[in-house]
Parts: C-alpha cells; structure tokens; sequence
C-alpha cells in the first residue's frame, strides 16, 4: 500500500467522519448498546447488512472509476436542451442515450438506503471525502464522474472507490475500506459516548478482523455484477435508528 492510500485511508483525515457516529448514538441513546458486548453485537449487525451493500458499491465504483479513466466531460442540460410543449412525447427506448454509469451507480445505492437520514448523512460523508480526495490529488478530474449524479454530493462508497483507484488500489481494497469503516466509526464514537476502553475497543475490533475480511472479499466479487444486481441486504432497525436520531434535542454526532 503506496502512502497515498494511507493519507486517503487515514482516520485522521479531515474528511468529516469525526462528525458522524455510525448510528451508535442512537443506539446508546435508546439502550440497545450499553457496553462493549452490545457494541461487537451492532458492528456485527452493520458487516451482515449496512457495510456489505456499502462495501459492494465502494469496490464497483473502483472498477469503474479504473475502466473509464479517459472519461470526457459531461456538458450540463442547458435550458435550450429542456423539452419543448412541441416536443415528441415519447421517443422509442432504442434512441434513449446511454445512461450514465455514475448517475446509475448513485441511484442504485439510494435505492438501498431507506432512511432520508441515512442517505443525507452518506452524502455528506461523500462531499467530505471528495474535497480531501481534490486536496490529495487536484490533477485528477474528480468533477466529471458526479456531473451527472444525485446532488449535493455523491454517496460515500463511490467517491471511496473511485479515490482507491486514483491512489492505486484495488476494488477489494476499497471493500475492505468500506467494511472497516462501517465498524470503526461506531466504535470510535462509542468511546466517547460509554467512555469505554479504547485498548478494549481495540480488540473488539481486531476480533471482527476476519470478518471485515470476508465482508470485503465477497463484495468485490458481487461488484463484478450491474449495479442493479449489487447486494441489497437492509437493516430496518438501523434505518429507523437514523432517523430517531435526528429527533433527539442533544446530540454529539451528525449522524
């Protein structure tokens, strides 16, 4: 691994995660987890649903950022393009243009996220990484593969794929990525909300290694796939946590 990818991967990086709890705050908040057990139980919970979809659409958008390197900008819809009232009400699905991989990747990976919170909070996460990863690298075009996407930002896996790429790794890399994160976010906020033991925090994690492992390989193997055939495993407890937490009148954590 080139020191690139360490800056990239780094959690000290100012890409905004800091902010944001993995939904271990509402689950602190609403006594699901109280201690290190509970903890372990909910990053579990995350590698078998969450951080599988998650790690999926990272390591896709590694392929696909590695397969479309010479992408040519895509111009903004200008108002002299928008339809006419003269305009052909229907045009025959083998004239439409080809859509675009990004945009498609994008939805795709909305269509997954249930929670209005849950999509805003991996969207802000996506902007976050996006301006470290200019920082990181301002001679890439990190523009064009978003022109076409959802706004304000793209979702969180993407840009984590695509910045994998850029920096030279593979899309199993960002799935481990991917995977890693959707447990060392939770338990990192945990230390603050439970003031539990860092060290201890540290061996959990280190027991979930194999795991985040296994998590990682089988997605890179499911990103090989359309984007309509990515894992769509949900956790409804999650989502409805996220959106519990935005009710709270304190909170610590963004999300």
């Amino acid at each position: 691994m080139n020191t690139l990818l360490l800056l990239l991967l780094d959690t000290r990086a100012p890409a905004g995660a800091h902010h944001h709890s993995g939904g271990i705050e509402a689950a602190v908040g609403t006594g699901l987890v109280a201690g290190l057990s509970d903890l372990e139980d909910f990053c579990q919970a995350r590698l078998r649903t969450s951080a599988r979809v998650a790690a999926a659409f990272a390591a896709a958008a590694c392929h696909l950022q590695a397969d479309f390197p010479e992408r040519a900008p895509l111009p903004a819809l200008a108002p002299s393009d928008a339809p006419r009232a003269d305009a052909a009400p229907w045009t025959p699905p083998d004239a439409w243009p080809p859509p675009d991989p990004w945009a498609e990747l994008d939805a795709e990976f909305d269509a997954r996220t249930p929670s209005a919170a849950m999509r805003a909070a991996s969207r802000q996460l996506g902007g976050g990484l996006l301006r470290l990863l200019r920082s990181l690298q301002p001679e890439a075009a990190l523009v064009t593969p978003w022109a076409h996407g959802a706004r304000p930002a793209p979702h969180h896996p993407l840009v984590l794929g695509a910045g994998v790429s850029l920096a030279g790794g593979s899309p199993e890399l960002a799935a481990r990525a991917a995977a890693l994160a959707a447990c060392a976010s939770p338990a990192s906020a945990a230390v603050r909300l439970l003031g539990l033991d860092p060290f201890a925090v540290q061996a959990m994690l280190a027991r979930l290694a194999p795991g985040i492992d296994d998590c990682a390989r089988r997605a890179a193997k499911d990103a090989a796939g359309p984007p309509s055939s990515l894992p769509a495993d949900g956790a409804p407890a999650l989502d409805l946590l996220a959106d519990f937490h935005l009710t709270a009148e304190v909170r610590l954590f963004a999300s």
